[in-house]
């Protein structure tokens, strides 16, 4: 994985191109690049986003921020139901108990919470 200016990218190798790919995900913009070496790849990198950035300048478009912090999260209605009770009964909102359980979760694995 690749960061550059708050933008994540993920990387693969391509055997049949010989060559590394890189995909800017977490926006609704598709940020596509490759390289040849480490090197190369990185520049193409930094040169999408600056690319994506100043075009959505010139077009008066704001650009997509990587993570709002919102989303949406298809459950069953009983576990939705189950969520929503637990919350109450720790009298805190359904948001924060979703947001402690990933962030559990997410301990669990050694990903970085901020």
């Amino acid at each position: 994985m690749m960061e550059y200016k708050g933008y994540h990218a993920s990387i693969r190798y391509s055997d049949e191109d010989r060559l590394f790919v890189g995909e800017v995900f977490g926006i609704n913009d598709t940020l596509a690049f490759h390289g040849s070496s480490v090197q190369e790849l990185e520049s193409m990198f930094h040169q999408s986003v600056d690319n994506y950035l100043e075009a959505c300048r010139e077009f008066g478009k704001e650009p997509d921020k990587e993570y709002k912090g919102q989303f949406n999260v298809r459950i069953s209605s009983a576990l939705h139901r189950a969520a929503a009770l637990c919350a109450r009964e720790r009298n805190i909102s359904l948001n924060e108990f979703v947001s402690v359980a990933i962030q559990d979760e997410c301990a669990k694995s050694s990903t970085l919470i901020l």
